[in-house]
């Protein structure tokens, strides 16, 4: 039997999501990327390889905030990006995550800035 590391494990889930969830033009993936820091996330068109709208802690909004708080504006600055950009609506890959804490977080601010998902 393979004893695999957490990291491992994250990266297992993370190819399973992958499998299923793709970005197009209309509707980008917003990929999220969780350190122990803070939260990275963007929204990528997977046909073109090309992001779209990208949002980082190290922001000068979001690098006094408590790391809830943080996940939170961060969604919502990135749906404002992506309002810009111009688009509305885009698929969720939680990046092997659990829908838990920061990576929920920053959904429910990307929903409350106005992106569909």
């Amino acid at each position: 039997m393979t004893v695999l590391t957490t990291r491992q494990r994250r990266l297992r889930r993370r190819r399973r999501v992958r499998a299923r969830v793709t970005g197009t033009a209309e509707r980008p993936r917003l990929s999220v990327y969780r350190s122990n820091r803070g939260v990275f996330a963007q929204l990528i068109d997977d046909g073109k390889g090309q992001t779209i709208a990208a949002v980082n802690w190290i922001e000068p909004d979001l690098r006094k905030l408590t790391a809830s708080d943080q996940a939170k504006r961060a969604g919502e600055l990135l749906a404002e990006r992506a309002k810009a950009a111009g688009v509305e609506s885009c698929v969720f890959d939680r990046g092997g995550y659990q829908y838990h804490g920061r990576v929920r977080a920053l959904a429910e601010g990307a929903r409350e800035g106005g992106l569909v998902f």
